[in-house]
Formats: structure tokens, sequence, C-alpha cells
């Protein structure tokens, strides 16, 4: 990256402490920093909003604007609901219709924060954006741009982040991808930062009380239909309230006791059926994946080694990858429990990300 001086940057600035810390340590590297909170969804009262809090709660933007004063930085609220309502909210209640388990801060990061927000930003004369996120921006000897994992295993968020293009990586600043979350919280502390010990956001931030089915029944208007339990042979078993109320993998809440443990295997949407099997049933050692994105590469023409991940919060295991007709196989050394249509899977070689697609 060119050095600090005279270059501007827009901090993506949620009213985290994580976000705050990386508008400090930018400021203090040279950089003219400007903070922005995107304004994204829903449209609610004030209170409503200060209730909930989280990454698009009015007290996100408040908690932001106070961090801003306290560094004296420019702060502004751009209003990216449309743009947010239509590449997240959407393609969130589309993948739940299809039986899928989307990931739509996969998808805000794309579109929004390294989308809409990017584009604004260098049209309005920034050199970079920059987000609280734990990974570390690298440029490998081939040239390319790619994700190093972050020194805090437990707060990587590489993973959310291997769909980004060439060109927005080129304009990407991270700054605490060598810190640990401690070290990012002791910063905040010894700046007398209003959120400095204000808890990390778990859920999606637009789905109140987690609860994905309610979201999608209200936002489309249409009540789930119940369909049938069946077992890897297609016996009924019983019947469920609808298919955007599991994923695979899912034991509690099916409704409905068997004697023994069972647990969602498979969705089939057209049929309007939930496949249940054991926990057997759902070790799988070839995973399949489309709409891939190669990152520290620009091509993968023979089976290379790695380790992929198969959703978040999996700790990533060996495999071997291959590149054929647009689709990414990836075949684990051990089987790998309940991989799931719509998640991602990303693939990394010493600690650097290589890429990743969406399961099919």
């Amino acid at each position: 990256m060119d050095k600090p001086e005279g270059k501007r940057v827009i901090v993506g600035m949620s009213g985290g402490v994580d976000s705050s810390v990386a508008a400090y340590l930018l400021k203090e590297e040279g950089y003219e920093v400007i903070g922005v909170t995107m304004e994204i969804w829903p449209e609610k009262s004030d209170e409503k909003q200060s209730e909930e809090g989280g990454c698009c709660g009015l007290s996100a933007a408040e908690d932001a604007a106070r961090v801003a004063r306290k560094l004296g930085i420019p702060h502004y609220v751009m209003n990216f609901r449309r743009e947010f309502e239509n590449k997240v909210i959407r393609y969130f209640v589309e993948e739940y219709e299809k039986g899928h388990t989307p990931n739509p801060c996969i998808a805000c990061n794309r579109h929004l924060k390294w989308g809409a927000l990017m584009q604004k930003g260098l049209a309005l004369g920034a050199d970079y954006i920059a987000t609280g996120h734990y990974a570390e921006v690298v440029c490998l000897p081939n040239g390319r741009y790619a994700f190093r994992e972050s020194v805090d295993d437990s707060k990587d968020q590489t993973y959310a982040l291997y769909n980004l293009t060439q060109e927005q990586l080129g304009h990407t600043l991270m700054p605490l991808g060598a810190y640990k979350k401690s070290e990012v919280r002791k910063i905040a502390e010894n700046l007398g930062l209003v959120n400095a010990k204000k808890p990390d956001s778990q859920d999606i931030c637009f789905v109140e009380n987690n609860d994905y089915a309610s979201f999608v029944e209200e936002y489309t208007g249409k009540p789930s239909i119940l369909g049938d339990f069946v077992d890897l042979d297609g016996r009924r078993l019983g019947t469920h309230k609808g298919i955007i109320h599991y994923t695979v993998g899912q034991r509690k809440g099916l409704g409905i006791a068997f004697g023994k443990p069972m647990y969602v295997v498979k969705i089939d949407p057209e049929r309007n059926e939930v496949v249940l099997g054991t926990n057997d049933d759902l070790m799988v050692r070839e995973v399949l994946a489309k709409d891939v994105n190669l990152m520290a590469v620009d091509r993968i023409e023979e089976p290379l080694r790695a380790i992929a991940k198969i959703r978040y919060n999996h700790r990533g295991a060996p495999c071997t990858v291959t590149l054929v007709d647009g689709v990414l196989k990836v075949v684990f050394d051990e089987p790998q429990r309940a991989p799931t249509k719509g998640q991602a899977l990303v693939f990394y070689k010493d600690e650097v990300m290589f890429g990743g697609g969406t399961i099919i």
C-alpha cells in the first residue's frame, strides 16, 4: 500500500469498538480519516431502533458520532436502505424460500461495504475504505491481493470476505488484522471511548430475536406451507411447519419425537419435504461450490492441497481443491458435518485465503 501522507480513507463505523479503534489506528498512521455510518435497515421509530441497537440501530450511529468527535474526525451518516434491501434482504429471503441457508453478511460485505460505500467514497476523493474486520490485506509475490488470517484465531473474519474483487482489495485497509480483540478493547479503554466495553453483535442485524422464519413470512406476506418430514427412503415421518423453519444439521425444534436423535439432512423445496436422518448421514467428504471467486491466484490448473471451511465457525480441515468448468470441488481428507447449500466454501493455504464459492 502507498504511504499514508495525503491519503484519504473512509472508515465504515458501525458504532462498535472494532471500527472505532480501526479509525483511531489509521489516523495515528497519518491518514486523513472520515467516518461513515451506513443507514441500511429498517425504517423504524427512534425508540425501536434505540432498543435494538446493533449495527442498524439509531444507537449505532450515535455511538459512532461520539467516537468520531473524540478522535477529532468528521463523521457522516449515509442512507443505503435501498441498496441493502435489493442486494441483501431479497437475497436472504429468496435463499430461504429455496431451502438454502444464506449468509447475508457475505452479501453485505460485497455489495454494500465494498460496493455502494466504496463507490461513494471513491467518488468523494477517498483513496481507500477501511473497516474493523479482523483480517489483513496482503499483496502477494504474484501481484494479487488476498487476505491473511487474523492473529486472533477466535475473531478471524476472512471467511465472510472471500468474494471481494482485486479492485476492491486494492482500495482496502484493515488495521485490526495484527491485533487480538483484548488488545483492541484495551486501546479503546485507554482512549476513553464510549463503546470500549460494548458487547459484540451476534445475530443478523435486521432479524429480531434471530427468528428467520418469521422475518421471511412477514417480508413476503406469505405463510409457511406445511409439508412432510420423510426419511432417506422417502417414507413419511410426520408434518413439518414449512421449509423456511429448517436448516441442514438441525436437531432441535423439529416438533416431533422419534425415540432417537434425528437431524435435517436435506431440504427439497420442489416436493416441500424435509428429509431426516442420523448424524452419520450428515457426514460428507466431497463438497461442490458455484459462483467461485479466486483471490490469491487467478486459476487452479492442478489439484491444490489446502484447508477449507464450510461455515463461519468451522475450524477448517485438510482437503484437495480442484476447479473444473467454474465449479469448485473440495474433497476433504476426513468427512465433515453438514455442509449446507447457500453457505460459503472457502479455502486457505499458509494462512492466506485463496478463494471460495457458494455451496450447491
